[in-house]
């Protein structure tokens, strides 16, 4: 009870990261930049206004297909459960939003997209014991020529630090922090990570 759902639509700011959390859940994570649009009249034209930033979480399947589907810059829908963070650094205290993907997908007004449904890949069948005797004995193998040389793997931009994946299912709407415990994501010594990324953390209160 208590939680707020929220539909955000922006452009996806940074490049998706996503590994497997230690209990073997896949984890995807990425920076949305929602921007206000605004009549101007004196211009006669629509001009951007604030932007706000928001961090994208998405866990097992959906974390997957985020992973394979959403790339850098393009415009996105997204649903899920608001969190408001709050946490000190050098006696300064931060705000930001995460945001507990529920459902992510493409905004079609502003383009295409091509959907490819995904499935679980079949169980092998069972195989009882061999009535039917051995194998019959195989010849050896061909022989292969050499294989081709390969040019050198492109180079990659930078990946997102690593923080810990928040609690899942977020159904607590106050309480523990939404980071969870040290088993639910990659490693504890980046908590708030994604928070210090750029403009998108909004200093509150200078203390000190």
């Amino acid at each position: 009870m208590n939680e707020t759902y929220v539909t955000v639509l922006g452009n996806v700011a940074t490049k998706v990261d996503h590994w497997t959390a230690p209990s073997g859940v896949p984890v995807a994570r990425f920076r949305l930049a929602s921007t206000v649009r605004r009549f101007d009249k004196h211009k006669g034209c629509w001009t951007d206004a604030s932007t706000s930033f928001y961090t994208v979480w998405a866990w097992r399947g959906l974390a997957v297909n985020v992973a394979s589907s959403v790339a850098r810059g393009e415009p996105v829908v997204v649903r899920g459960q608001l969190r408001v963070v709050e946490e000190e650094r050098e006696d300064r205290r931060y705000l930001s939003a995460d945001l507990m993907a529920s459902t992510v997908g493409h905004d079609l007004t502003r383009g295409t997209s091509a959907f490819v449904r995904t499935s679980r890949a079949a169980p092998e069948p069972f195989r009882g014991p061999d009535v039917h005797g051995p194998e019959p004995t195989r010849g050896p193998e061909p022989t292969r020529g050499p294989e081709p040389t390969r040019g050198p793997e492109p180079t990659r931009g930078p990946e997102l630090t690593r923080g810990p994946a928040p609690a899942w299912p977020p159904v607590e709407s106050a309480g523990p922090s939404p980071f969870g415990a040290p088993g639910d994501g990659a490693d504890t010594s980046g908590v708030g990570s994604a928070a210090k990324e750029g403009a998108e953390s909004e200093e509150l209160v200078s203390e000190g």
